[in-house]
């Protein structure tokens, strides 16, 4: 298993809650991890992306603002921190890599198992 998230769980609508992602792989600095999430209506929904030599991030509309994604070296982590969280960010919440700059899920080629984020209102 080379991408494992955690942080997941049950919220209420206001609510923060900070998600990681441990790499337990080699990381390059032109590598590309991502946050995408999925629900009934929505496959692979874009939401963070952060560029490992940490010079670019970005996000989808929908969260700009409330959420932040970093990186940490030491052991190799990729974290999102999710605040004022809303019921629709209910989802399960994706940790990837790609190789390079994408907001397209279908360029991303490693993916963790994904954990649960429920927001109640």
């Amino acid at each position: 298993v080379q991408l494992v998230e955690s942080g997941g769980g049950l919220v209420q609508a206001g609510g923060s809650l900070r998600l990681s992602c441990v790499v337990s792989r080699r990381i390059f600095s032109s590598d590309v991890m991502g946050w995408f999430r999925r629900t009934p209506v929505k496959e692979r929904e874009f939401v963070a992306l952060i560029r490992w030599n940490g010079r670019s991030t970005e996000y989808a509309d929908s969260v700009k603002g409330r959420f932040t994604i970093s990186r940490d070296n030491g052991p190799n982590t990729v974290t999102l921190q999710m605040n004022s969280l809303k019921p629709e960010d209910t989802a399960v919440y994706y940790c990837a890599r790609a190789k390079a700059y994408s907001t397209a899920a279908r360029d991303y080629d490693l993916w963790g198992q994904g954990t649960q984020v429920t927001v109640s209102s």
